[in-house]
């Protein structure tokens, strides 16, 4: 019987589903070494969100990370994703930066590349393949995986001649939400297998609703010879199947798998102790989401949704939202929900139900996608939402998006030294992710370093020292580090958020009834003392939605027209762009790039003039 070739994922993909990517580095060590003994073709350890989320979150340099992965895998091949001409961040990038950037990864370890794009544009997919098979890597060219009217076999089968003309090695299937049934799987494997009968066919599905293991069962039976699998103590829920679990059952089916399954458990069994001391990020339910066959949304985009209308008190708007971004994909012409556009039509579904008008207000990546910035749509785009996002201007899809972009890393490179850049690594951080990076070589010049993660035993104190907030659909790591003495204005409290130290002044509300609580009795409430004041006037501007500034656009004095960009606002990892309502001159600006802005507070205030 043929032999099946298996990737485990569990230190990239199984991580990032089900704990927010927020592993570190130190805990994924021990658990490598051993992976690294067990006989897998592969082990994708890199890409995706783990890139952001090293610099943002975790204060760690991702391509150190990837080093230390090499010095302590050095019998395996290691795999990256990688978003095609997005590279691992949420926009398109121009050619220089992703030719950098998979050279870079190639000569810091990666020697397989899984290439996508989000609309299955195989243009913003090419110079990323050209550049990482020039390079002598091998690259996996992916089919993201969707339902919709015009997903079908043929389209699949499609995009992938497309694919094998670029040169890949191997076609990819990715299905992101858990959607692909096992008997679409085994025809789709079987018309890639017919046309193509020299390319290998690897199968990458997760477990949303319970579908992956006979999707993937169903596929090996059709031809395909690779599949993805994750450790059984990372396994399920809006993750992978347990692969444990799968060599056993293609085992007895007669197949050749050539990994050391109880070395294989081991690592599984030494991640179950460390999986505790993330226990703050496990917050997914432990059943199946079967809604997910309906309206599409994957795990993580719920939990975003579910935190974004808490802050607005609109909870009970969720099966609205979910209702709502069904629409919002058909609109844009069914879009897989993956990155970046799960985010794009997300976010723009949440606006609409929490505005009360369907694209009243339109995110920047909204306009951007119906420009045609992100490729051309998997069908057309309505002609009415197009003319009401658009206006008067013409979307360009005849045109390859990075086509229009100007070379990057001459200009970013000295200001990425200004900014504390050390080495091509971080000037390539830079180039992605300019904030996130800067604070990250600021955090990193200090010295300092973020608290253990630790299994902490729970406590009854009248308030908890340590805690996560989620915000706008991110996660915040919350630790009360002191307080001061009272004052008139209220106490002062020192915070350590994600490991940076700030300062929050409280004020006491009257008392209110008692609250249960795991940390023992609530008697009282406090709130923020709010920074900007609340908005009276028309000339008064707020943020559509809670996120953080990333971009100023105006300076008090300036005058400004009806329409223009005041400034951005980075919610869901999408920015959301604030316009003018009105004519007038900028009396005053409440706010700074970084700051974290409320619906409720103004951000600038604008002096109308006078007719």
């Amino acid at each position: 019987m043929r032999e099946i070739l298996i990737t485990d994922v569990s230190l990239r993909d199984g991580i990032q589903s089900l704990l927010a990517t927020r592993v570190r580095t130190e805990d994924l060590l021990p658990l490598i070494e051993i992976l690294d003994g067990c006989g897998f073709w592969s082990l994708e350890v890199w890409g995706g969100a783990t890139f952001d989320v090293c610099l943002r979150y975790l204060k760690e340099d991702p391509w150190e990370r990837l080093k230390l992965f090499k010095k302590h895998a050095p019998n395996t091949k290691l795999e990256m994703l990688l978003r095609g001409q997005n590279v691992v961040g949420y926009r398109h990038y121009a050619d220089d930066v992703v030719e950098e950037f998979v050279k870079k990864a190639y000569e810091k370890g990666i020697e397989v590349f899984r290439i996508f794009d989000a609309l299955n544009d195989t243009r913003n997919m090419r110079k990323s393949i050209e550049t990482a098979k020039k390079l002598g890597a091998l690259v996996k060219g992916v089919l993201s995986y969707t339902i919709s009217p015009v997903h079908k076999v043929e389209y699949y089968v499609g995009v992938a001649r497309e694919l094998v003309d670029m040169g890949i090695d191997i076609i990819s299937i990715k299905d992101q939400a858990g959607l692909l049934s096992p008997k679409v799987c085994y025809e789709l494997v079987k018309a890639l297998k017919s046309e193509f009968p020299r390319y290998p066919v690897h199968l990458h599905t997760q477990t949303t609703a319970d579908l992956a293991q006979m999707a993937q069962l169903k596929g090996v039976e059709a031809g395909a010879e690779m599949i993805d699998t994750v450790f059984y103590s990372l396994s399920c829920q809006t993750s992978h199947p347990p692969g444990e679990t799968m060599i056993y059952a293609l085992r007895e089916f007669g197949y050749t798998i050539k990994v050391e399954e109880k070395l294989y458990q081991k690592a599984g069994e030494l991640f179950a102790s460390i999986r505790k001391k993330y226990k703050k990020y496990d917050v997914l339910p432990p059943y199946p989401d079967v809604g997910v066959l309906l309206h599409q949304v994957p795990g993580g985009m719920i939990s975003n949704f579910i935190s974004q209308l808490k802050e607005q008190g609109m909870e009970e708007k969720l099966p609205q939202v979910l209702e709502e971004v069904v629409k919002v994909r058909e609109d844009l012409g069914y879009p897989p929900l993956v990155t970046p556009t799960s985010q794009i039509v997300g976010s723009q579904a949440f606006l609409n139900v929490v505005q009360g008008e369907r694209y009243k207000v339109v995110t920047k990546e909204t306009r951007d996608y119906v420009k045609g910035l992100y490729g051309r749509p998997p069908a057309p785009i309505r002609e009415e939402i197009i003319k009401k996002i658009l206006g008067e201007e013409k979307p360009i899809y005849h045109i390859r998006p990075a086509d229009l972009l100007q070379p990057e890393l001459p200009l970013l490179r000295e200001e990425a030294i200004k900014a504390g850049a050390k080495s091509e690594e971080d000037v390539l951080s830079y180039a992605l992710f300019p904030l996130v990076a800067k604070e990250f070589f600021d955090f990193r010049a200090k010295g300092e370093k973020l608290p253990p993660e630790e299994v902490v035993e729970e406590k009854r104190e009248n308030i908890p020292v340590e805690f996560v907030i989620t915000v706008h659909g991110e996660q915040y790591h919350v630790q009360i580090a002191g307080r001061g003495e009272p004052t008139a204005e209220g106490r002062p409290f020192f915070v350590r958020l994600d490991g940076k130290l700030e300062e929050v002044l409280l004020r006491p509300l009257k008392e209110v009834e008692s609250l249960p609580s795991p940390y023992g009795e609530i008697t009282s409430a406090t709130e923020v003392k709010p920074k900007r004041p609340r908005p009276v006037g028309v000339g008064d501007i707020t943020s559509p939605i809670s996120g953080k500034v990333v971009n100023i656009k105006v300076t008090p004095g300036q005058q400004v027209k009806e329409g223009e960009v005041l400034f951005l606002v980075e919610a869901m990892k999408m920015e959301n762009e604030v316009h003018s309502p009105l004519d007038g001159s900028v009396e005053e600006v409440f706010i700074s790039v970084g700051d974290v802005i409320n619906p409720d507070e103004v951000a600038v205030r604008i002096k109308p003039t006078k007719i």
